[in-house]
């Protein structure tokens, strides 16, 4: 799927203004105290402040930004259900650091697991969905991995879902936008790290109050999300993400000495990006771009839509300028064709340069049509023409 032929070009002239990955402008300072840092724009990925965004680190709990990765992708691949109810095991209830208390043997639904680990942080339930989704933590693990390669994240390393100290278990400020980023394609995760507080095991004698471990979900308005992280060798460390009007950013910030100073060097950021920038939306997540017709097909064609929002990002107050709009579809696409395969890529050019490229995927299952509904098909061909 991923062999591209172009198959259909359309270049649409956009009144619309763009600026560079990396504005030509007197460099901020933003973070002070803190080892390494980063701020970006959610649908471009472009950075606005970064300080030693490439430097390996301990992410502490923010690891779970990519247990959580995992698990929203479970969940849209079917192979997953909020309200399935999952049976701890032993192992997970013996994780120590935040948790959720869940003893062995305890059931408790994909839904108040998730609110677990995006609220309150819980080891343990980070643990239980690992096993569930992948049959033990080690192999999730194998898929936290992989996933880093998948996105390009070149000085990642996890050995653990949770964040709890291990030797080799690294990522940078970098890296960690780029995770959120993706995660972020998931609008239901917000739902989940934007809340303040809940309630685990409502209704019996064990009621367990959730507290957000990201404070500024209640005191910075528009933030929504999207893990803390801290160990004594870590610090403290936090991946925000919010949102005003068009405009998501994500902010990372790693070593910071105190909470305090962490939340205030996250607002520092946020502050930044919203007073300098605005994001102009091109395409939602999902938005049908074309068709493509499919060989031997149940369905002689599918929808090719966009796997991400797609926005372009400028600087408030600049003039507007044309922005090429362009795709490339596979032309041969054969069944059996799964939902999120690559089919295409839609290309953004300003002054003949690529801006931005972003796969097109398929928007549902296309299974193989059986002999008999290829001879219906091929005999209905052969009568129109007669």
């Amino acid at each position: 799927m991923k062999r591209f032929a172009i198959s259909l070009f359309v270049i649409m002239l956009l009144w619309i203004p763009i600026v560079p990955a990396y504005a030509q402008e007197p460099k901020v300072e933003l973070v002070r105290d803190a080892k390494s840092a980063i701020l970006i724009e959610r649908d471009t990925g472009m950075i606005l402040y970064e300080k030693n965004a490439h430097e390996k680190l301990p992410p502490a709990s923010m690891t779970k930004i990519m247990t959580m990765l995992l698990i929203m992708e479970a969940l849209d691949q079917g192979k997953l259900k909020l309200n399935e109810k999952v049976r701890a095991s032993e192992y997970a209830a013996s994780m120590g650091g935040s948790q959720i208390f869940l003893e062995a043997g305890e059931e408790m639904t994909v839904n108040d697991l998730l609110k677990g680990i995006a609220i309150g942080s819980g080891n343990d339930a980070s643990v239980a969905l690992a096993e569930r989704i992948a049959g033990s933590e080690e192999t999730f693990v194998q898929m936290m991995n992989e996933k880093a390669k998948q996105l390009g994240l070149k000085n990642t390393s996890f050995q653990n879902p949770t964040g709890l100290p291990a030797k080799d278990h690294y990522s940078t400020a970098y890296d960690m936008a780029i995770m959120a980023k993706e995660l972020l394609k998931y609008e239901l995760i917000t739902k989940y790290t934007g809340q303040y507080e809940d309630y685990l095991r409502e209704n019996t004698d064990k009621k367990f109050w959730l507290v957000n471990t990201n404070r500024l979900v209640k005191f910075y308005t528009g933030v929504d999300g999207l893990k803390t992280g801290y160990t004594s060798e870590a610090k403290y460390c936090l991946t925000a993400t919010a949102k005003k009007g068009n405009m998501r950013v994500i902010a990372v910030v790693f070593g910071a000495p105190t909470p305090k100073e962490r939340n205030a060097q996250i607002t520092k950021m946020l502050d930044y990006a919203f007073s300098h920038y605005e994001t102009h939306p091109l395409y939602k997540r999902g938005e049908t771009i074309t068709t493509v017709k499919v060989s031997k097909g149940k369905k002689k064609e599918v929808k090719v839509v966009t796997s991400e929002p797609i926005s372009v990002l400028t600087k408030k107050g600049e003039s507007v300028e044309k922005i090429e709009k362009s795709w490339n579809i596979s032309k041969n696409v054969k069944a059996p064709v799964k939902k999120g395969d690559v089919l295409g890529t839609l290309v953004l050019k300003k002054d003949g340069t690529t801006i931005t490229k972003s796969p097109l995927i398929a928007k549902e299952d296309v299974g193989e049509a059986n002999f008999w509904q290829l001879f219906k098909r091929m005999f209905g061909s052969f009568s129109r023409s007669s």
